[in-house]
């Protein structure tokens, strides 16, 4: 799942023309992060709905903008001592045995409840950078 914004590489495009590659680059992962914190406050007030004891709230963890396949990108995941990244996608798609858990789509609702607040994170960003 993600989040599809047109235009951008034409836009970071004309940034590097205007102010250099690693000054875009620093803005661009600026608003990446900003826009992964947004992400991460919607997919934590979905996980509260289902929660037991908050383990999978407590080990959502926001890596540092990479790139992916020549696209600058930053990642979520689940890392901690209760190792929930084994079953996040058991909530997520349920199982044969449970085929409707009670956090069913919680990530893909969090992404779509979200992509406006990761749009404007995004765009502010650029506009302070400018």
């Amino acid at each position: 799942m993600s989040v599809n914004i047109r235009g951008e590489r034409e836009l970071l495009a004309a940034l590097e023309r205007r102010i250099g590659k690693q000054a875009a680059q620093r803005i661009s992962d600026k608003g990446l992060k900003r826009a992964a914190d947004e992400f991460v406050k919607e997919l934590k007030r979905q996980f509260a709905t289902f929660k037991n004891k908050g383990y999978s709230i407590e080990e959502i963890t926001i890596m540092e903008p990479a790139y992916v396949a020549g696209v600058r990108v930053v990642k979520i995941r689940w890392r901690g001592p209760h190792d929930r990244y084994r079953i996040i996608h058991l909530n997520e798609w349920g199982t044969v045995k449970n085929p409707n858990p009670r956090g069913k789509g919680a990530i893909a609702r969090a992404m779509r409840n979200s992509e406006r607040a990761y749009r404007e994170a995004i765009k502010r960003a650029l506009m302070e950078g400018l």
